[in-house]
């Protein structure tokens, strides 16, 4: 009998049954696919490859002759493009592979069912494993509903990394963080891109005036942006595909649902009584109601990323080996790979009561570093608690946004002092100076 056994290879399940190796424990993991899950294969890895190509081709050909780089006939490889993002993908999961036979973790490339809280079944084989303990990481799977699951050829963003060609136009119905991704990505190469959102704003979980800052990026690539309307139909005619958004005709190529993932929970899940509240319902500890069965991941249904998956699956780990560890949730980045990168943490602007915070913006347009980088849109946002000093929330909208928002994260989560972390000396030129105004609030220098 193993100790532990982890059923899903992604984020969440194979950081786990790291951690429970180097914990001492017997582990196996069983994956029916490849080792990776979502993230690495329909998700983070194969999306931000091929939006690193489309943000070169911008900034050839919207910036090369503004340094003096003189580059003619500018032009792309769609089967280029795809083979990087392949490469990038394969070696993602050869490197999980290896770190599965380095840490002495039994594998099955199986699919797992649950015959009871210790037992598994593995379909192919037939063969039955035990474990005292089971982490359930199935992932999630992309939302697919009524009517669009009746018409041939709508697209998922599983869909877009098997394309081979680029559409003319595309019409993406989603304006969340995977919908204005691949708008980015289309519309660097001049496809005619239109996005629908139902909610009042692109961007719905981010504040207003981020959402504005990457409408204007999204707008100069000519991006046509409906907001606060629904997709009220669609038709396929021939090779086209006639939608129907407030009263009007839209006719596009493709079509791109792209509104989120739902969880991924089999019938043998459901079988066994564990309970269920939009995922997989456990306490701070990633147990479940069935003590020896621990969920972690898009399983779960609540934050969906693949960072949160990971340190779950570290949590599960440590409590399963004896150790008593709680999520802390408060201080998740949230990171968005448009161009400019949104990035932020803790809370929003939206979320807070104005009377008891502070809030200080220092634009992108007034940082050194980002004049030489001909970079103009964008922000960086602190929100302080008025009573402490505390720093409750950072947003970030910028050139690298996705790797400045550490500096947010910690603050955020050691609850530092915004004057405090405007003291600590930041590197000149350089982005993080532009957190740095913020952070400096009522005292900024550069504003």
């Amino acid at each position: 009998m193993y100790e532990a056994i982890v059923i899903g290879g992604g984020p969440g399940g194979y950081v786990a049954a790291i951690r429970l190796s180097q914990l001492g424990k017997k582990v196996a993991i069983v994956e029916k696919e490849e080792f990776g899950g979502t993230c690495t294969n329909k998700g983070c890895i194969p999306t931000k490859a091929m939006l690193t190509a489309s943000h070169l081709f911008t900034e050839i050909n919207e910036k090369a002759k503004k340094f003096g780089i003189l580059v003619d006939n500018v032009s792309y490889d769609l089967s280029l493009i795809m083979k990087h993002m392949q490469k990038s993908v394969t070696m993602s999961r050869k490197g999980i592979e290896f770190l599965m036979k380095k840490n002495k973790i039994e594998v099955f490339k199986d699919k797992a069912i649950l015959k009871d809280k210790n037992t598994i079944l593995l379909e192919k084989s037939g063969q039955e494993i035990e474990g005292e303990n089971i982490i359930l990481a199935h992932g999630s799977v992309p939302v697919v509903f009524p009517p669009f699951d009746q018409i041939e050829g709508i697209w998922t963003s599983d869909d877009v990394f098997k394309m081979e060609k680029m559409p003319e136009s595309i019409l993406i119905i989603g304006g969340g963080v995977i919908g204005v991704e691949f708008a980015t990505f289309f519309s660097s190469f001049g496809i005619d891109v239109t996005i629908v959102e139902l909610a009042e704003h692109i961007l719905p979980n981010e504040d207003s005036d981020v959402a504005e800052e990457i409408k204007k990026a999204l707008k100069k690539n000519k991006v046509k942006i409906i907001e606060g309307e629904k997709v009220e139909g669609v038709e396929k005619k021939g090779e086209k595909y006639i939608a129907k958004v407030a009263g009007k005709e839209i006719e596009v190529e493709k079509v791109l649902l792209a509104v989120g993932r739902r969880p991924n929970i089999s019938e043998d899940i459901k079988g066994l009584g564990i309970e269920i509240e939009r995922g997989v319902k456990t306490d701070k500890r990633m147990r479940t109601n069935i003590d020896n069965i621990y969920a972690i991941g898009d399983i779960r249904g609540q934050i969906m990323l693949a960072h949160v998956a990971m340190y779950e699956g570290i949590v599960a780990a440590h409590n399963i080996a004896g150790e008593e560890i709680e999520m802390d949730y408060r201080a998740v980045p949230s990171i968005i790979f448009s161009n400019p990168e949104v990035a932020s943490v803790g809370k929003r602007e939206k979320e807070v009561d104005r009377e008891k915070v502070n809030i200080y913006k220092f634009p992108v347009s007034a940082n050194g570093r980002a004049r030489t980088m001909e970079e103009r849109l964008g922000f960086a946002k602190v929100i302080e608690e008025k009573e402490t000093g505390k720093v409750l929330g950072v947003t970030i909208v910028s050139a690298n946004a996705t790797d400045m928002i550490m500096e947010g994260v910690l603050g955020v989560k050691y609850e530092m002092v915004t004057e405090k972390i405007a003291e600590a000396i930041h590197p000149h030129p350089t982005l993080t100076e532009t957190l740095l105004g913020a952070f400096e609030g009522n005292w900024a220098i550069h504003i």
